[in-house]
């Protein structure tokens, strides 16, 4: 009897025809496709993006130079350098992110002690030669101003969290 049967699935094409049924009814269903440039998909406040430093209220850059990030990123993306201040501070004299290395993974993120360096929203970003995608503090520090309102929002959601 399961011969038959099988004869019969395979004679008249009863996994196309379940097949074919399936497309139509998608077929004519309401489409759910973005349009891209003129439509944005909504982002998690968690989402990992384009990196930024971030300042204190009163202007000055928030890095400490603990070397944390650097030490935690698994692509090696980031160099520091770090200078010693007359008050006995450490802050950075020079800190690059190069994103051909960057795998997006968000460990400088969570391992900065004072929220120094964070991943923006920002996704919309190209380089055309190789030296375009490699970021230093001066572009980092100019993308955590333009950003901040944004970055501050994410941050205040994010925090019962953390």
């Amino acid at each position: 009897m399961k011969n038959i049967k099988n004869f019969f699935k395979t004679f008249l094409l009863f996994e196309l025809v379940r097949g074919m049924a399936l497309t139509g009814r998608y077929f004519f269903a309401r489409k759910i496709t973005v349009q891209y440039p003129e439509e944005k998909t909504p982002q998690s406040f968690r989402f990992r993006g384009l990196h930024a430093q971030r300042r204190y209220d009163n202007g000055e850059e928030r890095c400490i130079a603990c070397k944390l990030c650097e030490a935690i990123c698994p692509a090696l993306a980031i160099k520091i350098e770090l200078a010693e201040r007359e008050d006995g501070t450490r802050r950075t004299t020079q800190y690059d992110i190069d994103l051909y290395k960057c795998i997006f993974c968000g460990f400088c993120e969570e391992s900065c002690p004072v929220d120094a360096i964070v991943e923006t929203r920002v996704y919309e970003y190209h380089g055309e030669k190789p030296g375009d995608l490699y970021y230093t503090k001066p572009m980092l520090l100019a993308l955590g101003d333009k950003h901040e309102e944004q970055i501050a929002k994410d941050r205040a959601v994010d925090a019962k969290y953390r």
